[in-house]
């Protein structure tokens, strides 16, 4: 159980953190708009998203906040109570950390502040609280297969047969 209120508690951190780079980005990057973060590579842009990745169900605040909320309800009790291994519990903590950030910010002001442009190709402007679940989602799908891996080789090892001169018996 201590294990499950340790990651709550990182859960918890990281949310913090990207609601503080979520006020610095407001505080600096709302006056100007853009400023270069690495030439060519990243800008910081401010842009406000009403919807969830790449706009997807943009203006619908109320049916966002309620499956987000139960979902991350239902994560947070999973880090309390559920066993798993490191690499599960870590990708769960990031998906659960960046979900609560994104959530707050959709409570509080209807829109989710995002910051971070690629330059090099197309792609949406994204956020820390972004970052935390993608990363945290492919970890999760590493963690899977690994465990799949693992398993087919315990039954393979399992239903292989076996030598009976391996066990000096003849």
């Amino acid at each position: 159980m201590l294990i499950g209120f340790v990651s709550v508690l990182a859960a918890a951190g990281l949310t913090i953190l990207d609601q503080l780079i979520k006020m610095w980005a407001t505080a600096e990057l709302m006056p100007v708009g853009s400023m270069p973060f690495i030439p060519h590579v990243v800008e910081l842009y401010y842009l406000l998203n009403d919807g969830m990745s790449f706009s997807m169900l943009s203006g619908k605040r109320g049916l966002l906040i309620a499956v987000t909320g139960v979902m991350l309800a239902v994560l947070a009790v999973m880090l309390l109570v559920r066993r798993m291994s490191v690499m599960e519990r870590v990708a769960w903590i990031l998906v659960v950390g960046g979900g609560v950030g994104n959530l707050v910010d959709r409570i509080r002001t209807g829109v989710v502040v995002d910051y971070l442009n690629l330059l090099f190709i197309n792609f949406p402007v994204f956020n820390f609280a972004d970052i935390c679940i993608c990363v945290g989602v492919g970890i999760l799908i590493l963690s899977i297969l690994l465990e799949m891996r693992q398993e087919k080789k315990s039954a393979s090892r399992s239903s292989a047969p076996q030598d009976p001169t391996e066990h000096g018996t003849s």
